[in-house]
């Protein structure tokens, strides 16, 4: 009796050891180290390769930059303000010259400016200096029946004025650039896309008016108020940015005390042109911190979740993690690990306090657009995930999405690799990698009048800040 019983324990302790190394063998290993001359090689790769998805892919005509690609599509407002960055990234970089990329520039800009404004619902772009969300490829206007957008408008006008900043030459093509960026900051109206408690709504629509939601706590939108606060023309009032704090909760998670918001590009796409580290508000003097400070936290969160992996998802671990707005594999829910997963297409994935969306799928962009917060593991993470997962890279560096979870759980092996590259997710990226590398976008814009009037009418002293003041007079802004 007791031989049987021997067999059976020794049985059971196989299964238990091939289980468990099965559970290994999805997870990333935490020991994983590169150079620093391995990390550098890749960061010059890194950055060159999704240059190309701005430059390469931008129509001839417009200069407007497609939301997605190879999958044809529509053009994203917000992906060609970060097209704009891109070409003076790649200035610095080599990979085009000065005149090469202010031509481009100002083709873009010359069609912004150009383009057909008005409240009409189909051949425009644009209404009162916002742009519509998509823009069709081949005509400029607006696709289908998207709204006129108020934070796709702000990336639009942060890559616009990085361009005013860069090209300060005398060339007729550079003072031109000077001259349509003023114009084109100055022609938006905030105040009109501002209808209660100072707050800026998300979007118009000619059909039924303005949306119900707000720009409100915690997101990606401070830079739409250091905008607004900062306009030359239609400014809004500091108590804008005090009604928009008003909306923010603080809390802990994974043991990270921090504002919180779940997909890492809110805490990411303000800060790829403004920097954060040192400068405070009234909200962050209080609770004795700053934006950078709060992104690294948040950052630091994910790759812990990542570590203890609750839900038991396939290659989560200290090199693979980042939960963002992204693709998916479906729309579909499966048992896995005993719990039940909703699966999604696009959507905006996170995880924090006071949010929890999570299918197993990785989009290498969140750990790309967190380099300057948490450049080792970030960095780290990105080389593993192309060592480790080669469908996720490819001609534009990386891909949107991929998930090693879903074919498992369904019945399949293998991983699921998303097959597009996303305008939204190539900014992030590059502009994070040159912003860690050279600060060069904070920079620029830390020279910005109407960046500059923005923050300190939000109330924001500190840091670079203190020497910001002759800027500002220098430019008549005060």
């Amino acid at each position: 009796m007791n031989r049987y019983v021997n067999i059976i324990i020794i049985c059971f302790s196989f299964l238990f050891i091939a289980i468990s190394c099965k559970h290994l063998a999805v997870e990333s290993k935490p020991n994983v180290q590169y150079s620093q001359a391995e990390k550098q090689a890749f960061l010059d790769t890194l950055e060159n390769r999704t240059f190309h998805y701005f430059w390469d892919l931008a129509d001839p005509n417009t200069g407007l930059i497609p939301d997605r690609a190879p999958t044809k599509s529509f053009s994203s407002i917000a992906a060609t303000g970060f097209g704009l960055t891109a070409d003076v990234i790649g200035v610095k970089r080599g990979y085009v010259t000065r005149s090469q990329a202010a031509n481009r520039v100002l083709k873009t800009l010359r069609f912004f400016w150009n383009a057909p404004m008005g409240p009409q619902a189909s051949d425009v772009t644009g209404y009162h200096g916002f742009y519509y969300h998509f823009l069709d490829m081949s005509t400029g206007k607006r696709f289908k029946n998207v709204e006129l957008s108020t934070i796709d408008t702000t990336w639009l006008l942060a890559g616009i004025l990085v361009s005013r900043d860069y090209f300060d030459g005398s060339s007729p093509a550079e003072q031109q650039i000077r001259a349509l960026a003023d114009s084109i900051n100055n022609r938006v109206d905030w105040k009109w896309f501002t209808k209660s408690d100072s707050l800026v709504s998300m979007g118009w629509h000619p059909e039924s008016g303005f949306l119900n939601a707000e720009w409100k706590g915690y997101n990606e939108g401070s830079f739409l108020y250091v905008l607004a606060l900062g306009s030359p023309t239609h400014p809004l009032g500091p108590v804008s940015w005090k009604k928009w704090t008003d909306g923010y909760d603080w809390a802990s998670y994974y043991g990270y005390q921090a504002v919180q918001f779940g997909p890492l590009f809110g805490h990411q796409y303000s800060q790829m042109f403004v920097n954060y580290k040192g400068i405070q508000d009234a909200y962050m003097k209080n609770v004795g911190s700053d934006y950078f400070e709060n992104s690294k936290r948040a950052t630091l969160a994910q790759i812990d979740y990542a570590k203890h992996n609750p839900m038991h998802f396939a290659g989560y671990g200290a090199n693979v993690w980042g939960l963002t707005a992204c693709d998916g594999p479906a729309n579909q829910t499966v048992t896995w690990s005993g719990n039940k997963i909703k699966f999604h297409t696009y959507t905006a994935r996170g995880e924090a306090a006071n949010y929890d969306n999570d299918d197993g799928t990785i989009a290498p962009t969140a750990a790309g657009g967190s380099i300057p917060f948490t450049p080792d593991q970030s960095i780290t993470a990105l080389m593993y995930m192309k060592d480790h997962y080669p469908g996720i890279w490819g001609k534009y560096g990386f891909k949107d999405s991929f998930n090693p979870t879903y074919p498992k759980a369904t019945g399949g092996n293998g991983v699921w690799y998303d097959k597009d590259y996303l305008g939204i997710d190539q900014g992030p990226i590059l502009i994070m990698a040159e912003n860690y590398r050279s600060g060069m976008i904070w920079k620029l814009l830390e020279k910005d009048p109407v960046v500059i009037r923005g923050l300190k009418r939000s109330g924001f002293t500190g840091g670079w800040l203190k020497n910001a003041t002759s800027t500002m007079q220098k430019a008549n802004m005060n």
